[in-house]
């Protein structure tokens, strides 16, 4: 069991109240994103200048539209990168704050959604619904679809990395790294299989991860499930922080851990699901986001998760955005950008924890 002195760690805002934190950090990350939206939107092969972009956002709230604008750039704000980059926020969000709640259910620095092969049974789920053509039936089939595998694959992860009633750090990385590894097979043999050349080749570019061609109808189908299950894992953010002192400990300041963690399991697992139904499997989002902000703010989950919240969309919208720009004929899957960046880092992380027993 971690004593409080273990979890208590120097971070830059430490002399601030939690409070304090919570304003001036969510402020910060607000107008940080709202900047990042008004770039991302203004940069691509059709450029338009940041101001008028502004010009026409302004426009969606009510405010007059200056007639210099031509209708075209209207039309590639509102119905090509607007959808694309708020569906970004999104998944990215909910990424990132599924990653810092995992971190905290297990204690686990390293864990993750990808890692712990969360998304592979997201993508599994998705998967099957589009090889067995039932993803045609309706919009909320796929996600349906991923959100049961990623379920059932946490609760594998989970029940497979219990030693003695408590989590073993080794065992929950060993278990994921197999589920990810026998699930990655599985969708192969699938893909393989399918007799659709057309629907082959669509799976294989969403298995890559990407906001390529992701419209309003996307966005409108993640925009409930994922807001409403952050919401719900933020008012448990108090037994988030008690989980850091171990499971004894908070079962007895009065949380019921079982219950606790099954719900939290159920609700990340839903909102990965979700997200990765959309986009494909986008790795290291939970991974980075949480880190970096715990530099800052530190390990309470009343003031990370709503900054992991901001962070993760902050950070998969200028990941979006450098792969539409890297190559000015081609556009790179954003997952592939997440995965340069995600994997040295957590290799880092692994070296950093290599020999100690720290957790969080």
């Amino acid at each position: 069991m971690a004593s409080s002195a273990t979890v208590q760690k120097t971070f830059l805002l430490a002399r601030q109240s939690p409070g304090q934190r919570l304003i001036w950090v969510s402020l910060s990350l607000l107008a940080l994103l709202v900047l990042i939206t008004i770039i991302a939107i203004g940069s691509g092969s059709s450029q338009i200048a940041y101001g008028d972009v502004a010009r026409i956002l302004l426009h969606g709230l009510g405010f007059p539209l200056d007639s210099s604008i031509a209708d075209s750039q209207v039309t590639i704000v509102h119905q090509v990168r607007l959808p694309r980059i708020l569906t970004g926020m999104l998944v990215g969000a909910a990424l990132a704050v599924a990653g810092a709640v995992m971190q905290g259910i297990f204690r686990n620095p390293l864990a993750d959604p990808g890692i712990l092969g969360v998304s592979a049974g997201g993508s599994f789920g998705a998967v099957l619904a589009f090889v067995t053509g039932l993803a045609l039936t309706g919009l909320w089939v796929v996600p349906f679809f991923a959100f049961a595998g990623a379920m059932i694959a946490s609760v594998i992860v989970y029940v497979l990395s219990l030693e003695r009633g408590r989590t073993n750090i080794m065992s929950l990385l060993l278990a994921g790294i197999a589920l990810n590894a026998f699930l990655s097979a599985l969708i192969s043999l699938m893909v393989l299989l399918a007799e659709d050349y057309t629907e082959t080749l669509s799976i294989l570019q969403w298995l890559v991860g990407g906001l390529s061609g992701r419209g309003w109808r996307h966005f409108y189908v993640i925009v409930l499930p994922i807001t409403v299950s952050i919401l719900l894992i933020y008012r448990y953010s108090r037994d988030l922080n008690l989980f850091l002192l171990g499971e004894e400990t908070a079962q007895g300041l009065g949380t019921n851990v079982p219950r606790t963690r099954f719900i939290l399991l159920a609700l990340t697992s839903l909102i990965a699901g979700v997200a990765v139904s959309m986009v494909g499997p986008i790795g290291f989002v939970g991974l980075v986001v949480p880190h970096i902000l715990r530099l800052v703010i530190g390990p309470d989950y009343r003031v990370l998760l709503p900054a992991s919240a901001l962070g993760g969309a902050i950070f998969l919208v200028l990941a979006d955005t450098f792969a539409r720009l890297l190559i000015a004929s081609q556009e790179i899957p954003v997952g592939v950008i997440t995965g340069v960046i995600g994997g040295p880092f957590f290799l880092y992380l692994l070296w950093r924890y290599r020999s100690s027993s720290r957790l969080l």
